[in-house]
């Protein structure tokens, strides 16, 4: 009996046409879910997710693009002086009228957009380079080294900035270099701050280890492994910080502190249209329209990399 059972279940075998698929018909448990992104591919995935990211990127495109094509546009030169068409009011001839001594407003006005953000991105430059270099360092290194230039940061950190600027225009004279100058001689400290508590969290990290046991020197460390790991902060940083030298200078500008006549800026334009603001409004509103908008756009783009640079909200 027991024999007779044993051949029958040798004879047994399960195939596949004993069973039936059910529910599964063009799976393939080995296929991958979704298209493998890359850490930047994500980054631009989510940052366009975010319609007033998108919003803010394509207003300062449009800024940027009038400031450039603007004067090839209207054919009219920023500097020329007609005395019987001052104070216009917007037309047809003249887009944004003409101020006190018949100059071309929108022409002015788009040239002296690109002085504005001319500065607003040097400034943000020089601070990127000066603070993320010297913050990574302290970071890194750490002892003496980090406490000099902590040091050197609350003594640079706690003058005074108008005085600064104020000094440095005396002395060096009103121009671009010692506007940009000025401006970034203690816009680095914060950034500095920032990339330092950045490195102090992740230089313990394994692959940072591996790489002082390889022998690297401290600026290859710097540069491949640190920076790049904290660049999403300072990207966001860099995005908030562009704005704020705009509005530096043309407070600057209106204090009387900014480009030299007859170089042009945002600032300087809204200082000579606050003077005939009672009586031509226009000569105001036009250069504080632009300086809004660019603000605003660099702000949209700042919230929205802000979230597509954040790893708790990938999805």
């Amino acid at each position: 009996m027991e024999e007779n059972v044993k051949m029958n279940m040798e004879d047994f075998s399960l195939t596949d046409d004993l069973f039936v698929r059910v529910g599964t018909e063009g799976l393939s448990g080995e296929e991958i879910g979704r298209k493998s992104l890359t850490y930047w591919a994500d980054v631009w995935r989510r940052f366009r997710s975010n319609k007033l990211a998108l919003l803010g990127m394509f207003l300062l495109i449009g800024v940027v693009v009038l400031l450039f094509t603007g004067p090839l546009i209207s054919g009219k030169d920023y500097q020329f002086i007609d005395a019987s068409l001052k104070n216009i009011s917007p037309c047809a001839e003249h887009w944004f009228g003409t101020d006190d001594m018949g100059r071309d407003l929108f022409t002015r006005v788009c040239v002296g957009g690109r002085i504005s953000i001319y500065i607003g991105l040097c400034c943000t430059l020089v601070m990127f380079v000066i603070g993320a270099l010297l913050g990574a360092l302290a970071g890194l290194k750490g002892g003496l080294v980090d406490d000099v230039i902590m040091r050197i940061c609350e003594f640079i950190g706690n003058l005074p900035y108008l005085i600064i600027v104020v000094i440095l225009s005396m002395v060096m004279g009103r121009s671009l270099f010692s506007l940009v100058f000025a401006m970034s001689l203690t816009a680095w400290v914060g950034t500095a701050r920032m990339v330092r508590g950045q490195i102090l969290q992740i230089k313990e990290q394994d692959y940072v280890q591996a790489a002082k046991a390889l022998g690297a020197d401290t600026g290859r460390i710097i540069m491949k492994h640190l920076l790049p790991n904290t660049l999403g902060i300072i990207m966001v940083d860099i995005t908030m910080s562009v704005p704020g030298f705009i509005f530096s200078e043309a407070f600057l500008s209106y204090i009387g502190l900014g480009v030299k006549p007859p170089e042009t800026s945002w600032g300087a334009l809204a200082s000579a249209g606050q003077q005939q603001l009672m009586f031509y409004p226009y000569q105001l509103f036009f250069p504080c329209l632009l300086i809004v908008l660019t603000i605003l756009s660099f702000h949209l783009i700042g919230d929205g990399l802000s979230d597509a640079l954040d790893p708790k909200l990938r999805q």
